[in-house]
Formats: structure tokens, sequence, C-alpha cells
């Protein structure tokens, strides 16, 4: 019988070393899948990070930003050279300074408007004087229509990078 233990002892061993080793080959097997679809993941190529935001054009970069050394002063801006905008209940006004006529805009018109301007209407830099016409026996109605224009011409205005001064 002593023979008979060892075949088996032997088979045993021989058992042990093809399951040992086909668990080992499946472990080797498994990190190598792993490695190969992890190198395949990495090899793909990335998308391309998002590149930063382009500063978006306005049309008006090629006028300097605004010089308040260059301003009247406060007690007498009707020698202001610059743009000037009235803020109306049925819109706001684009004063033309040649004539002092008063161009009623929709908001969406106001930076085409600005940027068809000469250089020469900016000798303050990009700024602008905003004055608001308020009826003297405004409703409640006419107030909230200035209101409403008054922060779409702000609105406006900041998108363009172009700075106000409130007219006294």
């Amino acid at each position: 019988m002593a023979g008979g233990e060892n075949v088996v002892h032997i088979a045993g061993r021989n058992l042990v070393r093809n399951v040992v080793g086909n668990v080992v080959a499946a472990c080797v097997l498994s990190l190598a899948t792993s490695i190969l679809l992890g190198s395949l993941a990495c090899s793909k190529s990335a998308p391309p990070a998002p590149a930063a935001e382009p500063e978006k054009t306005t049309g008006l970069e090629s006028i300097p930003v605004a010089d308040p050394s260059k301003y009247p002063p406060l007690s007498d801006m009707s020698g202001w050279k610059n743009p000037y905008f009235v803020v109306r209940e049925d819109g706001i006004g684009l004063v033309d300074l040649s004539n002092l006529e008063i161009h009623i805009l929709k908001p969406e018109e106001i930076p085409a408007e600005l940027v068809s301007l000469p250089s020469s209407a900016w000798p303050y830099g990009r700024v602008v004087l905003i004055a608001q016409a308020v009826p003297k026996d405004a409703t409640e109605q006419t107030r909230a229509e200035l209101r409403k224009n008054r922060a779409l011409l702000l609105g406006t205005l900041k998108e363009l990078a172009v700075q106000y001064r409130e007219a006294p």
C-alpha cells in the first residue's frame, strides 16, 4: 500500500500543481488583459481639454479704455464728447451730438450703433454718459419701463466692456 499512497500523493501533488498553475496562469492572463486594455484606453487620444473661452470680440477693442482724467467736470456735462444715452420709457435714446437729435434704439441695436461710431467719437476712451428722462407725473408702469430699459442698457454696456457715467 505504501506504493499506492505514493501514487496518490504524487497524483495529488500533480493536481495541486495543475490547479495552482492554472490559477497563476489565469491571474497572469487577467493581469495581462488589464494591462493591454488599460494601454489601449490610454493610447486613445483623449478629447482635447476645453480651451479657455476666447475673449469675445465686440468691435470696440480699438477704442482705448476709459481715461477719467479726460472727462469734463461733473458740473459741466454739457461739454461731454463721447456717446451719450438717454434712458426713456419708450426705449434707449442715443444722442447725436452733432445735431442733438435722439435716435431711439432697441437694446439689440446698441452694439452695432456704438461700433459704427468713428474713433473720434471716443475722446475719453470706452465710456458713455447715461441720463434718464423721467416724466414729471410718471406712473408706476412708466417707472418700471425706465428700470427695465436702464438694466438692458447697462447689461449691454457690460458685455461690450464699455464703462458709463451717470449724468447729474
